[in-house]
């Protein structure tokens, strides 16, 4: 029996188990302070240095880093230890997929990490920990340590373009696909909510696992309301057990 390539686009809600908070849900943080998101808009960013400041400080404050993996990232990572092929691509910064056991470069970061940070004048690229090192250590807004530019987290901000090449790979990957999850999206956020219809226009199975409904809902072969943590790593059992090793 062929095996098929399983893409599994994941957003916010597969890691809100893991203490992250999603963005547009009901409860998101978006809606909860609508001023947030200049945070993390990239005009805003670059020319406001008072942005910057409350930027660095939210980062410091929420421990987004210290989170760890839960069942539903683990689940992906074991049907890739089964022996199915499995490619990741995901709205989320957070690495979670990573660390549950995947390996990276099964992982497509459509939007970036927030385990690292760019400097936006030379480029220069290092661990998002030791720029909060610093700011713990009183820089407010720490300059990159080759050229003194403006560092920015290592994520594609508001008002940024995704990088084509990510972006490329990820149409691949829905066009070759035979089977599609899409995993704590809103599908809302464009490109990556259209790689959903891309994969459904070439044949994939479509599986939608989100609490909320979605606008390709009606395309899809299964929607699924239950709570990801335990939906996702029975769906994915399931793949496990007729296609695995």
């Amino acid at each position: 029996m062929d095996k098929p390539l399983v893409a599994v686009l994941s957003g916010a809600g597969i890691s809100t188990d893991s203490g992250i908070p999603d963005y547009r849900g009901p409860n998101g943080l978006w809606r909860r302070d609508p001023e947030a998101e200049k945070l993390v808009t990239y005009e805003y960013y670059m020319r406001d240095p008072e942005i910057r400041l409350r930027s660095w400080r939210m980062r410091c404050e929420n421990h987004a880093l210290r989170a760890e993996p839960n069942p539903a990232h683990r689940a992906v990572a074991e049907l890739e230890k089964s022996g199915v092929p499995v490619r990741v691509l995901t709205q989320n910064v957070d690495g979670l997929h990573q660390l549950a056991g995947l390996p990276g470069r099964k992982v497509l970061e459509l939007h970036g990490s927030a385990r690292g940070v760019v400097c936006t004048g030379c480029g220069a690229r290092g661990p998002m920990e030791d720029a909060l090192a610093r700011v713990e250590a009183g820089e407010g807004d720490p300059p990159c340590l080759v050229c003194g530019g403006i560092l920015k987290p290592a994520t594609v901000m508001f008002g940024q373009p995704l990088d084509p090449e990510v972006l490329g790979q990820a149409l691949a990957i829905s066009k070759a696909c035979t089977v599609f999850l899409a995993v704590g999206s809103s599908l809302q956020v464009q490109p990556a909510a259209g790689l959903v219809g891309v994969a459904a226009e070439n044949g994939a199975r479509l599986t939608i696992v989100n609490a909320e409904p979605t606008p390709y809902d009606d395309v899809a072969h299964e929607v699924v309301r239950e709570p990801i943590g335990t939906a996702l790593p029975a769906l994915l059992g399931r793949l496990a057990a007729q296609y695995g090793a």
